[in-house]
């Protein structure tokens, strides 16, 4: 079974569909290497010859640089034209785009992931025009494949019900977290990480973007009893990238604004852009993470924190449920009043705290990448056969 993928964002780790083809890969061939049941499965990666050598491609898996220009018309060409000649050309049985945007047609059968429908359940995450019509270019090429994976059940219902397929063409396939995500302490390794960002001794984390559906208005609200009461103790980290502009409809309010104003400042600090690398550290020596989003694809987040023995508070919306399972507190999603009672209850009761990370610890480990590798070849199998 010769797989080819299209390995646009394989140079761009810190992605999220960076991530996923990088780890589906070596998930993939380390199945070849110790299964004999996936002895015949060739890989091609099919990236652009632009930029740097693909990093990290595990031995043996085929790499393939086409000529591709840059820019957004460049990529759309690429994915709609140059991908799937060359998978033809390279006698592949399937073309897997591990990102929303496969070509509209294919001399290949075509899988595409789909990790979620955010544009579609939320038209203000489509931009412009030129947002508009992709996506629309996007949903249509979705109807005319051979199946559709994504990462979980909510989003497998978002994707039948905005794009229209059946839902036999659609299966959902949990992700998983590196291996980086653990929750052994690494004294100096989360000294080191502490003293970089000027970390205090405890504190609540929320790590993860600042657009609208994060919700980090009700997070900003839920310290206003959270404050008063052991703001001084447990002090709320904001990390993340932040967007290039805010005041717009999808980046509204810079979250340090928001709680200047409404005078939270000595609670919430503001940390910005995080190193990769210093992930795992930021986890483990939070004393809770927070995740209050209204809309999730997934939700890599909390399994991250619950994979680091970090308690977790989070929104029951979306896929959230899904993932944690019975191993987190969760509160609704407009509810601050409900969120700062959750956040303080799992600061100060440390019968509470240690239930939440045996329980996200159990949890956690029941997703790997090799389990999210052996479904994913169940799915090429099922479409070879049909």
């Amino acid at each position: 079974m010769h797989i080819a993928l299209n390995a646009w964002f394989w140079n761009q780790p810190h992605t999220g569909s960076g991530q996923y083809i990088r780890e589906l890969v070596r998930a993939l061939w380390q199945l070849r290497r110790d299964d004999s049941r996936y002895a015949k499965l060739q890989l091609s990666l099919i990236a652009p010859e632009r930029g740097a050598a693909l990093e990290a491609v595990p031995e043996g898996v085929r790499v393939v640089r086409v000529r591709a220009s840059g820019g957004q018309l460049g990529k759309v060409i690429f994915e709609q034209r140059t991908f799937p000649q060359v998978a033809g050309a390279l006698k592949a049985d399937i073309a897997h785009v591990p990102y929303w945007a496969a070509p509209l047609s294919s001399p290949v059968r075509l899988v595409v992931t789909i990790h979620d429908v955010i544009p579609l359940s939320m038209p203000i995450y489509q931009g412009g025009l030129g947002g508009r019509l992709y996506f629309g270019l996007v949903r249509a090429s979705a109807m005319g494949v051979a199946h559709i994976i994504t990462d979980s059940e909510f989003s497998k219902a978002e994707i039948v019900r905005h794009i229209g397929v059946p839902a036999e063409m659609v299966t959902a396939i949990p992700l998983a977290v590196a291996e980086v995500f653990h929750p052994r302490l690494g004294a100096e390794r989360d000294s080191e990480v502490r003293r970089k960002y000027n970390l205090p001794e405890n504190y609540a984390l929320y790590l993860g973007g600042f657009d609208v559906r994060k919700n980090l208005r009700a997070l900003i609200a839920a310290y206003t009893y959270v404050g008063p009461s052991v703001g001084d103790e447990y002090p709320l980290i904001l990390a993340g990238k932040p967007p290039k502009r805010w005041g717009t409809a999808r980046f509204p309010d810079l979250p340090a604004e928001i709680a200047a104003r409404e005078g939270l400042g000595q609670w919430i600090r503001w940390l910005g852009e995080v190193a990769e690398e210093d992930k795992p550290s930021l986890y483990r020596m939070a004393r809770l993470f927070v995740m209050p989003s209204r809309y999730e694809g997934f939700g890599l987040g909390v399994l991250e924190a619950m994979a680091c023995g970090t308690p977790v508070v989070a929104a029951e919306a979306s896929s959230l449920p899904e993932v944690v399972g019975d191993a987190a507190y969760l509160v609704a999603p407009h509810d601050s009043r409900q969120l700062g009672g959750a956040i303080i209850a799992v600061l100060i009761q440390d019968d509470l705290h240690a239930s939440l990370k045996n329980l996200g610890l159990a949890r956690a480990s029941n997703f790997s990448w090799e389990r999210t590798a052996r479904q994913t070849y169940a799915v090429y199998e099922q479409v070879m056969a049909s």
